[in-house]
């Protein structure tokens, strides 16, 4: 139990105490009562605003409400000081024994410190990258890719059940693209001079290998042939090779779906009639005519029935048709479909999606609340696209890919661990540029270096420190700490509440934001020793406080490891 569920659960006590004396009545809703950092560190270690969420409820006071917990916590032995300030907030003082014992409570947790139930039980579907498969990884992919696979990884470490999906978009008319692609370095690698790549085609060269092994194996068999006579098995060919190459890029950055989801699969299914039937039944699909296009109307338009989803009933500016004129379905009524097929094996639905997707978020958020009648949570995690610089210049397109800069090329550059811990140092709504140059600078204004120097120098410390004769794993005297070292043990006692409000807000950027901000707090207790010798960790003379703040250190280790395996990077032990 970390020090924050403990004390929540010494003021859940004090509450039970207060019902049971009939000062609070029965089956009052805790759920929105906190206990946290006050904003204010003056005013003290810890508060909680019970007072506030219960006394209307409890038809009271708040700040006689407040006097009345005040008085059960103060039988609490870990608590110095308890203050009721405004109209009824609760700050709270800890004995430095209540953070010395929270260092304790990390070294003994170890990796699972942070680690929760609190999604026990509950089956979460996270969908992320879903790239159309006509090529290898590009950058563009790579800020959802790690996103989604950081969040995936966050939910796991809260207890929650976790799929991890890619839609593979194999139904429409870029694979169809790719096939004629496909097609025409086919007859390349037979030996024909196939000049300049057409527009409209692909034209990177990873469709060379995948041309070269359709020849050998058919030979010239569709070298002549028209198209309707190789297009679907070029089709099939092509795509399971793109595939292999999304899967091998994927893996350079750590990354493995459970599941590949076909979009082919789905309507095959016939997943999309019915959804159609369902709704149907319900009165939320019905036979009209969509509006004409606002401003001037197109001398083309006409009038057209469709069948169309009650989008508006759930939030949306319009309803939506499911299918188009030819009977065909639109890529929502298909989308639509495959969200219902995901949600019969989820209780929480999220997908990692492209900026340039914002658009079609209310109507699939519709959907989704109409076909699970708003059982299933459904959140849309909008990724910014990722400005690719090299000292502060655009880079250069990639030959191999033909018009883009692969996800490959950027890893083996810079590495798994450095492309990761820099996807997740902004908000993922927010404009993003990775400069080739920045992102390995040896510097504090670089989070990527500025975490992992502060685990290695960690590390190094601990090999000193046993070169020095001092027996690092022997029992601490945790009561040599100060109160700069308690600081940076309050700092690293947040990081269960940290995971806990990303794994709310869906935001997995809160924690390298969290880990930069330890990682600076320790460097900064560090460089105290610069300054005052005494101030140091590794004291030769003093073993004893050596290995108090050898054991503090450590725990922040654990902490930032714990951080970096939630992210999908691995902690250094060592800088190069």
């Amino acid at each position: 139990m970390t020090l924050y569920t403990r004390f929540a659960a010494h003021l859940n006590a004090a509450l039970d105490a207060l019902t049971a004396n009939g000062t609070l009545p029965e089956g009052l809703d805790r759920r929105n009562v906190t206990v946290e950092p006050p904003r204010d560190a003056g005013h003290g270690d810890l508060a909680t605003n019970a007072a506030m969420v219960l006394a209307k409820p409890a038809g009271t006071n708040p700040r006689a409400l407040a006097e009345a917990i005040k008085a059960e916590l103060e039988k609490v032995g870990e608590i110095t000081a308890i203050a009721v300030a405004g109209p009824g907030f609760i700050n709270l003082t800890l004995s430095d024994d209540a953070w010395r014992g929270e260092i304790a409570t990390i070294a003994e947790a170890g990796g699972d410190y942070g680690r929760s139930a609190s999604g026990r039980g509950v089956r979460v579907n996270v969908e992320y990258v879903s790239a159309n498969p006509t090529g290898p990884m590009h950058m563009g992919h790579c800020r959802g890719a790690v996103v989604g696979d950081a969040l995936a990884n966050l939910l796991e470490f809260a207890g929650h059940e976790v799929t991890r999906e890619y839609y593979v978009n194999d139904a429409g008319g870029q694979v169809d693209v790719l096939a004629r692609s496909a097609h025409l370095r086919y007859r390349e690698a037979l030996g024909e001079d196939i000049g300049d790549i057409p527009e409209g085609l692909y034209p990177g060269d990873y469709l060379k290998p995948v041309g070269r092994a359709i020849a050998e194996e058919f030979g010239d068999r569709y070298a002549a042939k028209p198209e309707a006579d190789w297009l679907a098995l070029f089709r099939e060919i092509a795509v399971a090779s793109m595939l292999e190459l999304i899967k091998e890029d994927l893996a350079l950055l750590g990354i493995h779906h459970d599941l590949f989801a076909s979009e082919a699969a789905v309507q095959a299914a016939n997943k999309p009639e019915a959804a159609e039937e369902w709704l149907r039944a319900r009165d939320l699909v019905y036979d009209g005519v969509l509006e004409a296009p606002k401003g001037e109307t197109p001398e083309d338009w006409e009038p057209v029935v469709l069948p169309l989803f009650r989008s508006t009933k759930f939030g949306d500016d319009s309803d939506r048709p499911i299918r188009k004129s030819t009977g065909e379905w639109t890529y929502f009524g298909a989308d639509m479909a495959y969200h219902y097929q995901k949600a019969e094996s989820a209780d929480q639905l999220i997908d990692i999606w492209g900026a340039d997707h914002a658009g079609t978020v209310k109507r699939i958020q519709a959907a989704v609340a109409a076909l699970t009648e708003g059982r299933t949570r459904f959140d849309v995690k909008l990724i910014q696209m990722v400005r690719l610089l090299r000292g502060g210049e655009p880079v250069k397109m990639s030959k191999r890919a033909g018009n883009f800069v692969t996800l490959a090329d950027v890893v083996r550059e810079v590495g798994k661990d450095v492309v990761r811990f820099t996807m997740l140092t902004r908000k993922a709504d927010a404009q993003m540029d990775f400069d080739f140059a920045k992102v390995v600078e040896a510097s504090k204004d670089n989070p990527v270096f500025y975490v992992q120097y502060a685990h290695a120098r960690i590390r190094s410390l601990n090999r000193r420190a046993a070169e020095a004769g001092i027996v690092v794993d022997a029992p601490a005297d945790l009561s040599l700490l100060g109160t700069a070292d308690l600081a940076l043990a309050k700092l690293a006692a947040q990081f269960p509440r940290t995971v806990e409000g990303a794994v709310q807000a869906r935001e997995p950027h809160r924690i390298a934001f969290y880990l930069y901000d330890l990682a600076a707090a320790f460097h900064a207790l560090w460089n105290m020793g610069n300054d005052d010798p005494a101030r140091r960790f590794l004291l030769t003379d003093d073993h004893d406080v050596t290995r108090a703040r050898l054991f503090l250190a450590n725990a922040v280790a654990q902490v930032i490891r714990n951080g970096l395996a939630v992210m999908g990077v691995t902690a250094v032990e060592e800088m190069q």
